[in-house]
């Protein structure tokens, strides 16, 4: 009697979250309206997603920091309160809204409706296509906690939680993995050779610990790539002998002979 096929198992469904992304802004086009602290935070993530950002609000309501962007041209500036012509004026890739005026929220939440236009009405989770969660940045590195706009502060309270989790120089280290995948593709750009080079790159980033990404230089990503050939990951303390010919590369037991190069030309 054949054995009966073990059941497979999957993800159970949890309804009811948001589909959480990374939405690619560089050079895009978003406005915002209003310019107090709400705005302001707005702001912050949009340039840095290097989003092009005009900001429609009469010059008594900016605070500070909105005031500060505006003036160093790190941003549009309108100065007068919102018309709905204002959404025909650009090919705005979104519309947030940060203004303490409900009626004047929902109205243009439906403009932008009208317009299909994505839109954020602050603190009016109904009237928002996403939703902003707490992030915390460490160059590369970005962790965002969402709550799906019923606890912004709590929100807050894990993100702050997970980064005393993390490693310090995690961003660094990230950098670092990053530089290499690029090198790795100017000296293997062959479709081809794509299981192997995310073969190769899985096993140095199980190998090296986070202190040791951080301090690969760019001589150690150097001599690293030697080892791609024979498909092999040296231990880091050899590649800290590497460093400026101080060992020979040929006692390291790791290389076949088969990558056809040598090392001490």
């Amino acid at each position: 009697m054949a054995t009966e096929k073990k059941q497979q198992k999957f993800p159970e469904i949890q309804g009811g979250g948001s589909l959480m992304i990374a939405w690619q802004v560089r050079g895009k086009n978003v406005l915002v309206v209003g310019g107090g602290e709400v705005a302001a935070g707005r702001i912050v993530h949009l340039l840095n997603a290097d989003a092009v950002v005009t900001v429609v609000c009469p010059s008594s309501g900016l605070n500070p920091e909105v005031a500060h962007r505006v003036s160093s041209s790190q941003v549009t500036h309108i100065n007068r309160p919102f018309t709905p012509s204002d959404l025909d004026s650009q090919d705005w890739s979104m519309v947030l809204v940060a203004v303490d005026d409900p009626a004047a929220s929902t109205l243009i939440w439906k403009l932008c409706k009208e317009r299909r236009i994505p839109a954020n009405i602050a603190d009016v989770p109904p009237e928002c296509d996403f939703y902003f969660g707490s992030v915390h940045r460490d160059g590369p590195l970005q962790i965002m906690v969402s709550t799906n706009g019923k606890g912004p502060r709590l929100a807050s309270m894990i993100r702050r939680f997970i980064a005393k989790q993390l490693p310090k120089n995690a961003g660094r280290a990230i950098e670092t993995i990053g530089e290499l995948r690029v090198k790795l593709r100017e000296i293997a750009p062959n479709p081809e050779e794509g299981p192997k080079r995310m073969s190769w790159m899985k096993e140095v980033s199980d190998k090296y610990s986070w202190e040791e990404m951080c301090e690969m230089s760019e001589e150690d990503m150097h001599n690293l790539l030697k080892f791609y050939g024979p498909a092999k990951v040296p231990a880091f303390d050899d590649l800290r002998g590497m460093r400026a010919g101080a060992a020979d590369i040929d006692k390291l037991d790791v290389f076949d002979g088969s990558f056809g190069f040598c090392v001490g030309a």
